[in-house]
């Protein structure tokens, strides 16, 4: 679709802290996809008209199957293209 993945682990040494992974995804410009729900919302929230523009958070919802995790991920690019999801708190 056009869309480039970062995995984590290229990107970062095992033991960065949320904190470390949401700023390196703000500094790069990069939307940040998580199942972590409870602690990026905090930091999404804080991050929304900060001097920095924040650049958008992907939260997936866990589903029956790692399949259904992805329809649901690849059904909200399709929608949402990517001036719906930049800048957003999107759910998949």
């Amino acid at each position: 679709m056009g869309h480039e993945a970062v995995p984590l682990k290229d990107a970062l040494p095992s033991a960065a802290t949320d904190e470390q992974v949401f700023e390196y995804a703000q500094k790069n410009q990069l939307k940040l996809i998580t199942c972590n729900r409870d602690h990026y919302l905090g930091l999404a929230k804080t991050a929304i008209g900060g001097p920095g523009g924040f650049w958008g958070l992907i939260i997936l919802v866990r589903r029956r199957s790692r399949q259904a995790e992805c329809a649901n991920l690849l059904r909200l690019l399709r929608q949402a293209g990517d001036s719906g999801l930049s800048g957003n708190i999107n759910f998949a």
